[in-house]
């Protein structure tokens, strides 16, 4: 329960001084990672990434070796408080080591610690309440996402398996905690399991809680809370994530699934989302076994999207209809025609077409965990290029990075002229306008 205390050293005016910084803040509670701290490049293994000009300007390579030493000491504070007595120092350890994970490649530093990691996550998941189970679940994910997929993840899954289907299958358990590990089970299983069996006997676990919110055979719905409702859509989405990875002959199996279009029904607007998401992404499975793919109830189920796509029901919410509406004319397109909005994603000096429902769905999973340090992992976790077909990383020297930069006064011009371009188009306009006060 003591504070973990370090000592960081720095060069100032010739000599050298030690300063005592440490992991707590006032009340005892570990402080997560601050925006200064996720903005330290260094800490990454894959130092191609940064600049070696401006570390050079910072004082060398003696300031990049100090920052990296000041920042394991904290990710070891972190790691050593997440057994701690207090409740709240346990979330904020937790919570520190998921940003750092979400924004680093830090596998040589937590490959050798990943056991040590696994236990403190199975301890949590066990023993602790609500926020902090949800913690420690999307940490194991993070965990997943940082080892890749191999002997080291597969281990720590083998640990953790057993506790998230306990938890899933929990009537009695936190809900918040079961939304987690709904979410958190399905991305674990696609980095690390090694059996398309157990990958099988997963995808029942979601199907036994999603299928709970079907719509009724006289069409009314399940009386259900909110609270629920966001488990079986987290459980629905987790199924379709593993759908991605079924071989041809499982699928077959699946499709008679399609009665999923009784989801459409629920008067949960993610829900209903999540469902129309689902239905088109396994059309576009389906067509790839076979381009003549036809579906008995076809008919039916476009009338039912084409509804939900033109959707002008008063006692819906506006920003809920409009949502629903943008995400429904791209179902219903897919289902019949077969099409896809395709999107660019750029990151560095690279670009990928998200240009399937497979890759979205696969993007949007990855996404939910590392949040806004997807474009940094997209340019150095070699897993995750991996998965997207990326090649290995690639090696950007300072050079080119400064080539690629526009400087500061470039972009104001840009932005000048650009400025000016839109004006003068808009006063031509304006002087077409018929002046609606001479009438």
């Amino acid at each position: 329960g003591t504070s973990p205390t370090f000592w960081t050293r720095r060069e100032e005016g010739g000599g050298t001084r030690f300063s005592e910084i440490s992991c707590r803040g006032q009340h005892g509670a570990v402080q997560p990672f601050s925006d200064e701290d996720a903005s330290i490049e260094t800490l990454s293994h894959c130092s191609s990434f940064s600049d070696a000009t401006s570390v050079a300007d910072e004082g060398g390579e003696t300031n990049e070796d100090s920052a990296q030493q000041d920042f394991q000491y904290k990710l070891k504070g972190f790691i050593d408080s997440t057994v701690d007595k207090s409740a709240k120092t346990r979330q904020g350890a937790l919570d520190g080591l998921k940003t750092a994970m979400a924004t680093r490649i830090l596998y040589e530093f937590i490959s050798e610690r990943r056991m040590t990691i696994t236990d403190s996550i199975e301890r949590c998941l066990k023993k602790g309440k609500g926020e902090e189970q949800r913690a420690a679940a999307s940490l194991a994910c993070l965990l997943c996402i940082q080892l890749g997929s191999g002997i080291e993840s597969e281990e720590v899954f083998k640990t953790l398996k057993p506790i998230f289907k306990n938890i899933l299958a929990d009537g009695s358990a936190n809900i918040q905690a079961r939304q987690a590990v709904a979410t958190s089970l399905g991305l674990c299983t696609l980095v690390a399991e090694d059996d398309i069996l157990d990958v099988q006997a997963t995808m029942e676990c979601f199907e036994n809680l999603f299928t709970r919110s079907y719509a009724k055979a006289d069409g009314t719905c399940p009386s259900i809370s909110p609270q629920m409702s966001q488990l079986h859509t987290n459980s629905l989405r987790s199924w379709a994530l593993l759908l991605t990875i079924c071989s041809s002959s499982q699928l077959k199996d699946i499709l008679h699934l399609l009665k999923l279009q009784r989801l459409l029904e629920s008067d949960d607007v993610n829900m209903r989302i999540a469902a129309g998401e689902t239905i088109a992404l396994l059309f576009e499975l389906a067509r790839d076994i076979d381009s003549d793919f036809e579906f008995d109830g076809w008919d039916e189920l476009c009338d039912k999207l084409n509804a939900l796509a033109t959707d002008c029901n008063k006692h819906r919410a506006k920003t809920d209809k409009r949502k629903q509406r943008s995400v429904f004319r791209d179902v219903l397109k897919a289902v019949e025609e077969g099409a896809f909005q395709s999107e660019t994603i750029r990151f560095g000096t690279e670009r990928m077409n998200i240009d399937s429902w497979v890759r979205k769905r696969t993007y949007d999973a990855f996404r939910e965990f590392v949040g806004s340090g997807m474009n940094y992992h997209l340019q150095a976790n070699e897993f995750i290029r991996d998965v997207f077909e990326l090649g290995p990383p690639m090696l950007v020297d300072s050079a080119t990075m400064k080539a690629m930069k526009i400087s500061r006064f470039e972009r104001h011009l840009h932005n000048s002229a650009a400025f000016k371009a839109r004006t003068k188009a808009r006063s031509k306009f304006r002087d077409k306008r018929v002046d609606v006060g001479e009438f």
